[in-house]
């Protein structure tokens, strides 16, 4: 009865394989490709994997590369499921004005994140920070209400951005330090105290919105890149979207 959850973002297309659809299960295999990569998962990746009695993913990097990837599952007997952002699930209301345009991806990673604050004793506000091709920062409140949160260009958009806007800035790939003193430093130290920033501002907003400190949980391929300079206490979850997937596969198999 394993069960394969699929992320499917603007640059990589991340999966686990679990045990069963149930909340902590036991993870048995996962991995990660680039996009331009997908259409081989059969004949490599997924190939030695045992087949999977059920799956469940969200998408975000649209039509044309869901059904890329709904042609490599056809090395299974398994019907492809995708989320689409609702206005409550598995605990969590969504506060957006328009709860269906929400992106797939922050919904899960919220649905998630509301478990794992769960699961670590009372309820909790927790702040999701997800650290990817795009930044998000997602304000939840103890009772599960999705509060909204913000978007921010991710790393290499930034250095991208400027590259194309300025004459004279395309260099090396540099590191975080205090204080820069040269421009390739100058440039990722920007970048990651200005996302720094956003985080901080809004985990202070939410502290005087729900008046306690919120949790706050990490995630995204580039998240290790900021979690050395914030100043906040908090928590890296790499599985925290197929921990979301795994959630509403639960509830809808209880249901």
């Amino acid at each position: 009865m394993s069960f394969l959850a699929i992320d499917i973002g603007n640059t990589r297309l991340k999966w686990a394989q679990y045990a069963s659809p149930q909340a902590g299960a036991v993870l048995l295999a996962q991995g990660a490709v680039f996009l331009e990569t997908i259409d081989s998962l059969a004949d490599n990746e997924w190939k030695q994997l045992a087949a999977p009695a059920s799956m469940l993913g969200c998408v975000v990097a649209g039509e044309g590369v869901k059904r890329r990837v709904e042609e490599q599952l056809e090395l299974w007997d398994v019907t492809p499921r995708w989320v689409v952002s609702t206005a409550q699930a598995c605990g969590v209301t969504n506060g957006y004005d328009h709860p269906n345009r929400l992106g797939v991806d922050r919904w899960v990673a919220l649905i998630g994140a509301r478990q794992r604050v769960l699961a670590q004793g009372a309820p909790r506000p927790a702040l999701v920070v997800m650290v990817g091709t795009a930044v998000t920062v997602d304000a939840l409140d103890a009772s599960g209400r999705f509060l909204g949160g913000l978007i921010l260009p991710g790393f290499g958009l930034m250095l991208r951005a400027l590259e194309m806007g300025t004459a004279g800035l395309k260099a090396p790939t540099g590191e975080v330090t205090d204080f820069p003193t040269n421009t390739s430093d100058a440039l990722m130290s920007g970048g990651a105290d200005a996302i720094a920033g956003a985080v901080e501002r809004m985990h202070r907003k939410l502290s005087a919105r729900t008046g306690e400190a919120p949790v706050l949980l990490m995630t995204g391929g580039a998240a290790v890149k900021l979690a050395p300079i914030t100043d906040l206490a908090f928590e890296t979850v790499d599985t925290l979207i197929f921990e979301g997937l795994l959630q509403l596969q639960s509830h809808r198999l209880a249901l």
